[in-house]
């Protein structure tokens, strides 16, 4: 009986899933249990930044299990992993953000810092935009996509609400004295990669200090160099000072892994045994991510993924004008690129003829299609993921 066979038969899954079993990666490539090679045009949804199988992460995995895993007593003890981490971490993060909290993923970290705010500011409303994602905690789902995401999982937490992602005027308007905090995605990942206009995060964080209301950053998605950028509050014109931002996916390449920063405004208003967890510092995870972080600087990966990704964009282009009534839009901020069809069916269907002919994108909700190949992701690995788009695009389009 073969993967897929099994899991069908044993297994729960609450997703369409692509009847291909993939056994192993390396770099922008992957293989399924048949040997059969495809370009992985989707880093795992984003997170094996470095690609599959990189060297500095197995290396990084290796020595460190060798030493020790988990500490006993984790978080009551000093851990060398954990603090080598912290020191790699404040080489890259806003220089406000002097405290670093550890989590075990991008959810659980948004759920902290919604928390948080609701504990520092004593009150519980949270503004958050239409279209957005942050997790699928129940926390995270009561200000991720809209009341109508919101709605199916009762009892519905009240007091939330959502306003166009890159409306100011709306924000202002919503943002009153029983809001806790604004949450926000510098790009709209799930949202299909919508990018705000340059002066819209200074905006809001303006708005965010002249109200009294904390500002949180989630970087998951676009953070560790994804958007061409280390971090993509860096595109923005004027310096952004968020109260609490949160990473995941990149932070560790792979390895499930998150974290939280903070200011000293808000550490100073927490107290012990405001947040914690099992496995948050986890030597193991925090020696990965280290790794990964100090590779992403040693090597200058976010110039690359800026070059890659207008590399990539331009291609994009390219396809769409041949294409003019079945693409849409084409956007992108790095290696994180998306474009728009007709349909979720037509977003399907093109998936699927993408698959067949060796190539692996991600499929998204709002009609769009997402390309987010690894950072390292090479110029001829760009060149043949275009063309297998082209030509899935040209076997699904009906005049073709």
């Amino acid at each position: 009986m073969n993967t897929i066979e099994t899991e069908d038969s044993l297994g729960i899954t609450f997703c369409n899933r692509q009847a291909v079993a993939i056994e192993r990666g390396e770099g922008c490539k992957v293989w399924d249990e048949e040997g059969r090679e495809y370009l992985d045009f989707t880093s795992g949804w984003g997170v094996t930044c470095l690609g599959h199988a990189h060297p500095v992460i197995t290396a990084a995995i290796y020595a460190q299990a060798q030493k020790i895993i988990q500490n006993p007593n984790s978080g009551f003890t000093y851990s060398p992993a954990r603090a080598s981490l912290l020191s790699a971490l404040s080489k890259v993060l806003p220089v406000n953000l002097s405290k670093v909290y550890f989590a075990n993923s991008g959810a659980e970290a948004n759920d902290a810092a919604i928390k948080l705010a609701r504990k520092i500011n004593g009150k519980s409303k949270i503004v958050s935009t239409l279209a957005s994602f942050h997790g699928r905690t129940f926390n995270t789902l009561s200000i991720s996509g809209g009341p109508d995401n919101t709605d199916q999982f009762l009892p519905h937490l009240d007091g939330n609400s959502f306003v166009p992602f890159g409306d100011l005027a709306a924000l202002v308007k919503d943002v009153d004295e029983d809001t806790a905090a604004v949450i926000l995605e510098p790009i709209q990942g799930e949202g299909g990669v919508r990018i705000p206009h340059e002066n819209y995060l200074s905006a809001v964080a303006s708005v965010c200090k002249e109200k009294g209301v904390l500002l949180i950053i989630d970087e998951i998605q676009t953070g560790f160099c994804r958007t061409g950028k280390f971090f993509a509050i860096e595109h923005s014109k004027e310096s952004i000072t968020p109260d609490i931002m949160t990473m995941g996916k990149g932070i560790a390449g792979g390895f499930p892994f998150a974290a939280f920063a903070i200011s000293d405004a808000v550490d100073q208003r927490l107290s012990k045994g405001d947040h914690g967890g099992t496995f948050c510092g986890n030597p193991l995870a925090c020696a990965v991510a280290t790794a990964v972080v100090d590779h992403l600087r040693a090597e200058n990966i976010a110039e690359k993924a800026k070059i890659s990704g207008e590399l990539l964009l331009r291609g994009l282009k390219e396809i769409a004008a041949k294409f003019p009534d079945f693409v849409g839009n084409i956007r992108g901020s790095g290696l994180l690129c998306a474009f728009e069809l007709g349909s979720d069916e037509d977003v399907m269907r093109l998936s699927q003829a993408a698959l067949a002919r060796g190539l692996l994108v991600t499929p998204t909700r709002n009609k769009i299609v997402r390309l987010i190949p690894p950072l390292n992701v090479t110029e001829s690995e760009i060149v043949d993921g275009l063309y297998l788009l082209e030509s899935s695009l040209a076997s699904v389009v009906p005049r073709h």
